[in-house]
């Protein structure tokens, strides 16, 4: 694991409240489904009960999961200026191709690229960071070096 999970200070918020929702509503549910599956009967073979205690475990990893990008993680501010940065738009042609994609540089743990939220770690997302638009990137891709030019950058 990195030493530390890039978010926002919104993201971060959201992640704390989906903690506290799993530290209670989650684990009270997790806590009934064992109790009703306990009143089935031999426990030995008692798969219903089984498998609620292994429900209850994954839970139980998802928090610590969830708590340790707490722990570690590094606040970014939003970009503003005229650099794409946390937070940017940035839109972007392909000088190959000539087609224009536009993405949200968002922290890793809130990229969803189908959505146009692009991590800021990712290959793309630093070879953007920083630029200001009529500046060309080049970009590392899984089918190679791409030349874009950075159409726009706008800020939230």
């Amino acid at each position: 694991m990195a030493d530390t999970t890039k978010m926002t200070a919104e993201a971060y918020a959201r992640l704390q409240a989906d903690v506290e929702v799993l530290e209670t509503e989650g684990r009270r549910e997790k806590a009934e489904k064992i109790g009703v599956a306990r009143d089935f009967g031999d426990l030995k073979e008692n798969a219903e009960y089984h498998a609620a205690k292994e429900d209850a475990a994954m839970l139980e990893a998802k928090i610590n999961r969830m708590r340790e990008q707490l722990r570690s993680a590094e606040i970014l501010e939003a970009a503003h200026g005229g650099e794409a940065g946390m937070g940017s738009t940035v839109t972007y042609a392909d000088e190959q191709s000539g087609k224009e994609l536009a993405y949200k540089l968002v922290p890793g743990v809130e990229a969803k690229p189908s959505a146009g939220l692009l991590s800021i770690d990712s290959p793309v997302g630093e070879a953007l960071a920083g630029a200001k638009p009529g500046e060309t990137r080049t970009l590392q891709t899984p089918k190679g070096e791409r030349t874009v030019r950075i159409v726009s950058v706008e800020h939230a």
